[in-house]
Parts: structure tokens; C-alpha cells; sequence
């Protein structure tokens, strides 16, 4: 059967399972979006306000769904506005294709009009990327990026497309994909983890967001429960262990508990799965889990001693690395260390001020109390990202969907559109700051066209509220460009969106808010109104040990 390029991608995508993509039509794209017309029926396109919001929403589908997930964007300035989104979905390991038309390949290389190389441009934020310059080539093409994508460490593949070869004529013939391969760990590395964790009385589990990749949740929680063992999560694992669970002591950290940190300094091992050590969790990596033998379980052996030195590690996905570590372990008690912890969690619990008549922790646990802890919940960055992360307690793993080795502002409108189509069944609650949150506000347009129900909450506190708090701590109180005095009214934006929208200053106002929000089957923005000095407790600035934490 001979189709042009553009029917090619459509009929690959298909094959793969796609059933939306995220996009903005252009010139280098006409092709392809003719197809994506002809073929409406087979895959669903959502016309976002911005390429970023695509290439985020792209992202969000893939967290909340485990699937790959696909934006597509035109030439030159098309092409570059899904940058900062490939580049966050790079940081946190997730499985995006990114499609982008350019200039013919005669035209390639002429500064022509809306050329750019974004495939040099991407080069450093993506597993791979191609630019195809034969038909014959696209189909394989297609089907390698996707095959990238979604194995061993997940992450970002774009694939730049010419114009001239989305309309040049080819053979095609469908294929089966292929069953994804799963990398298995050596014998020997897992008979020596075994043998630390059988030898170890204070053993204690990091678990970040390669468990979830790895959709190993429930082998994590049956190895903790095995031998009873104190889990934290860091931002990107939260949800890979029920936070309601006595053994669950909350995140690691900069923004971790005190149990946590204090978990990390005083256990005899520390059993990283399926985390990097990002700065933001070590902090000092010469004063890190300094009494412990590290174990580190991960996919990728690029991460293996990058930021931190390991006694031991295991090599391999974590779901085939966890299965016979189980195998290989009798249970534990561990009782004085678990009452240690225990008693660590009791006495520090997380806090929280109480600044104004509405409080950053009475909203998350309102929207908590009304979504019954079953909402997916997507954030910006800065600190309403933290309060979410602290507040709510996540039962299930793609509960959370957030930037985080990127810290990407403007990230979660975008994504909270994509977990919502994903998951039409979940209800989706974006927390949004009002900094972050007015980067890409465009897109609640596409909510609107598109029946989106999101329920939108923007804490308005009237500043860049992490910023700040740093300039508090460390800068004598000189607030130089966070304050934010510029507007927009978020309810007049609401309204000129033609969204429902509600005002809330006071616990009682945002409740009601949040009833009547959970109620109605469309988008919703609540405009909640917070003082600008709430903070985000605990903090470890950079540089001091994590059990040395600001209470306050």
C-alpha cells in the first residue's frame, strides 16, 4: 500500500495506541494536519492555546496514564515553544513524543523562513531525536521513538519531520508493536542485596518515581511490610506508597519531614529505589545518610554513584529487581527502630501557620475532604507545589503530577488538561500559585472549548511565594521583583473564558466553593485568597545536613 508521510504518521501513531495528541497547526504541519482531519475519527487532536501548554499537556496524559503521550507543533517558533516542556518531561523521565514539521529538506541548512534545528536544540533534553529525511525511514522512525520512550528510564524523543516528506509517497505495511523488553538485574547484585538487607536493624527505603514508572507500587509495599522498613517518597514517588500507612514517613529532604531526615541520618541502610539523589533531597552529599550503607535499585546505570557514592547497587527495572528480593527475604521486625520513628513522627509532625482567615493547609485539606483523596492533583511550582505535596495524602501511584527536576512554571494548567482527558473517570484538581498559574492561564480556553472539568485553584497570595520566602530567610527581607501588584482579576478572567468561577477568603468561602465546584461536570476556577507571608514549613537550605531542619 503506498500513502504519503503524513498518512504514514498517522497510521504509526495508531499502531502504537495513540488516541489523542496535543497540538498547534502551521505552515510545516499543513500535511499532517489534513491527515489528522481525515482521520478524526481514529485519534482525538486538542488544540491548545500554546505549544507549551501541548507539549505539557502531552506530559500530564503520560503521568496519569502511563502511555506515551504526543504533542505536535509546526517549524521554527513552533517547534521551540514545546522546548521547556520536553526539557521537564526530560528531568522527570517521562514518555513523550514530540512531532515538529520543518522547511524542506532542500531548504534545510538556508536560514529559511521559520526554520530552526531543533533537533541540535533538543539534543541534550532528549533520549533521541531524528530528523527524517527519506520517507522509507519515517515509519521505522516512528516506531524506534516510541520504543525509546517508554523503555529502561522513560523520557522525551522528538522526531522532526520536513515538509517535502510529509508528502512524498511510500510503501507502508502495518506492524505489531513489539512487547516492551524489561531489564532484568544480575543474580549476583540481587544476592548481595539481599544478604545487606538481611544483615541490616535500622534499614530504610527512599522510593522516587521510577517505582511508579515501573508500575512495581505493589512490590514496593510488600517489601516494606516484609521487612519493616520506614518508606519516604520524594516529590516525584509520591503515591508509589500509601502516605496513610504507619510504616509511610513522609518526604525526604528540603521540604521533607523530620522523620524522614532523621530516618536518612541515623539507619544502617539506605535503600534507594528508583531515584536519582536529586540536591533537593540530599542537600550536603558528604553529611547524606552518613551512618548508612546505600543501596541503590534503579534502571539507569548513569545514575548509579552520579550524586552520591553507593555501597552496593542493583541494576535493573525495578519491578524484575524487587521480585526476587522479595524471594530471597525472610521477614523482619526491626521494633526499636520502628518505634523510634514512630515516636520521630508523633513529636514532628508537618506544620503549618496560621496567617489570615484562609490557610494553605485548610485548602488542601478541603479539597481533599470534597474529592474524598481520590482527585488526581497537578500543581505549578513554587509553594502551593509543596503544600500539595505535604498536605494530601495520596493512596495511589499518578496522583501527582508535578514538575520536579525542572521546576517548571506554567507546567500544570497544560497538564492538568492532559491527566483529565488521560483519565476522564478521576477528577482532576489543579493547585495552582497565582505566579505560576498566569504563565499559561490561556489555556483555559482550551478547557472551555473543550469541556475540560478541571477544578482550577489558584492561591492568590500576591507574590512569588517561594522567592520570597528565600529573600526572608537569606536576604533580610529585601523583596526585589516578587510581589505581585499587576493583577489580572482571576475571576474577570474566568468570566471572559466564560468559566464558572468562585471568590474565596475565608475557610468557610472556599469550602463552599469546593462543594459546589466537585458538583458540576466543566471547568471551574476558585480564586482563593491567602496572606503573603504563608510559608512553607519544614526548609533545609542547601549546604546543611537534612536533619537540620527550620520549624520556623
Amino acid at each position: 500500500m503506498k500513502i504519503n508521510g503524513s498518512e504514514i504518521v498517522i497510521e504509526c501513531l495508531v499502531e502504537q495506541g495513540v488516541d489523542v495528541v496535543f497540538g498547534y497547526p502551521g505552515g510545516a504541519v499543513l500535511n499532517i494536519y489534513d491527515a489528522l482531519y481525515k482521520n478524526s475519527h481514529r485519534i482525538r487532536h486538542i488544540l491548545t492555546a500554546h505549544e507549551q501548554g501541548a507539549a505539557h499537556a502531552a506530559d500530564g496524559y503520560a503521568r496519569a496514564t502511563g502511555k506515551v503521550g504526543v504533542c505536535i507543533a509546526t517549524s521554527g517558533p513552533g517547534a521551540t515553544n514545546l522546548v521547556t516542556g520536553i526539557a521537564t518531561a526530560y528531568m522527570d523521565s517521562v514518555p513523550v513524543v514530540a512531532i515538529t514539521g520543518n522547511v524542506s529538506t532542500s531548504l534545510l541548512g538556508k536560514d529559511s523562513f521559520q526554520e530552526a534545528d531543533i533537533a541540535g536544540i533538543t539534543a541534550p533534553i532528549t533520549k533521541h531525536n531524528y530528523i527524517v529525511k527519506d520517507v522509507k525511514e519515517l515509519a521505522g522512525t516512528i516506531r524506534k521513538a516510541f520504543e525509546i520512550a517508554r523503555s529502561g528510564r522513560p523520557g522525551p524523543v522528538l522526531i522532526d519531520i520536513p515538509k517535502d516528506i510529509s508528502a512524498a509517497l511510500c510503501e507502508f505495511e502495518n506492524k505489531k508493536v513489539s512487547e516492551e523488553k524489561r531489564i532484568k538485574p544480575n543474580p549476583s547484585e540481587i544476592e548481595q542485596a539481599c544478604k545487606l538487607i538481611r544483615e541490616s536493624k535500622k534499614p530504610f527505603i527512599f522510593a522516587g518515581g521510577g517505582v511508579i514508572h515501573s508500575d512495581a507500587c505493589d512490590m514496593l509495599f510488600k517489601f516494606a511490610k516484609k521487612i519493616n522498613a520506614p518508606v519516604s517518597c520524594s516529590l516525584m514517588g509520591l503515591g508509589a506508597f500509601p502516605s496513610s500507612e504507619p510504616l509511610f514517613t513522609g518526604m525526604l529532604g528540603m521540604h521533607g519531614t523530620k522523620a524522614s531526615n532523621m530516618a536518612a541520618s541515623k539507619c544502617d541502610l539506605f535503600i534507594a529505589i528508583g531515584t536519582r539523589f536529586s540536591d533537593r533531597v540530599i542537600s550536603d552529599p558528604n553529611k547524606f545518610a552518613r551512618n548508612a550503607k546505600i543501596l541503590h535499585i534503579d534502571v539507569d546505570p548513569a545514575e548509579i554513584d552520579k550524586n552520591i557514592k553507593t555501597y552496593h547497587a542493583v541494576i535493573g527495572d525495578i519491578k524484575e529487581s524487587l521480585i526476587p528480593i522479595l524471594g530471597g527475604l525472610e521477614e523482619s521486625e526491626n521494633k526499636e527502630w520502628l518505634d523510634f520513628i514512630f515516636d520521630m513522627k508523633e513529636k514532628f509532625p508537618i506544620g503549618h501557620t496560621h496567617i489570615g482567615k484562609l490557610t494553605p493547609h485548610q485548602i488542601i485539606k478541603t479539597v481533599e475532604k470534597y474529592t474524598q483523596g481520590d482527585a488526581i492533583i497537578t500543581t505549578e511550582v513554587g509553594q502551593h507545589q509543596m503544600w500539595a505535596a505535604q498536605y494530601y495524602s495520596y493512596k495511589k501511584p499518578r496522583t501527582f503530577i508535578s514538575s520536579g527536576g525542572f521546576g517548571t512554571m506554567g507546567y500544570g494548567t497544560g497538564a492538568s488538561m492532559g491527566a483529565s482527558i488521560g483519565k476522564p473517570d478521576t477528577r482532576v484538581v489543579h493547585i495552582a500559585g497565582d505566579g505560576s498559574f498566569r504563565m499559561n492561564s490561556n489555556e483555559l480556553g482550551t478547557m472551555k472549548a473543550y469541556n475540560i472539568p478541571v477544578i482550577v485553584v489558584v492561591v492568590n497570595n500576591g507574590t512569588l511565594g517561594m522567592v520570597r520566602q528565600w529573600q526572608s530567610f537569606f536576604y533580610e527581607e529585601r523583596y526585589s521583583q516578587t510581589t505581585l501588584d499587576r493583577g489580572p482579576d482571576f475571576n474577570m478572567l474566568a468570566d471572559a473564558y466564560g468559566i464558572k468561577n468562585f471568590k474565596a477568603t475565608t475557610e468557610a468561602e472556599f469550602e463552599s466553593a469546593m462543594k459546589n465546584a466537585v458538583l458540576l461536570n466543566e471547568p471551574v476556577l476558585i480564586n482563593a485568597v491567602i496572606d503573603i507571608d504563608e510559608k512553607v514549613l519544614p526548609m533545609v537550605p542547601a549546604g546543611r545536613p537534612i536533619d537540620e531542619l527550620i520549624l520556623e
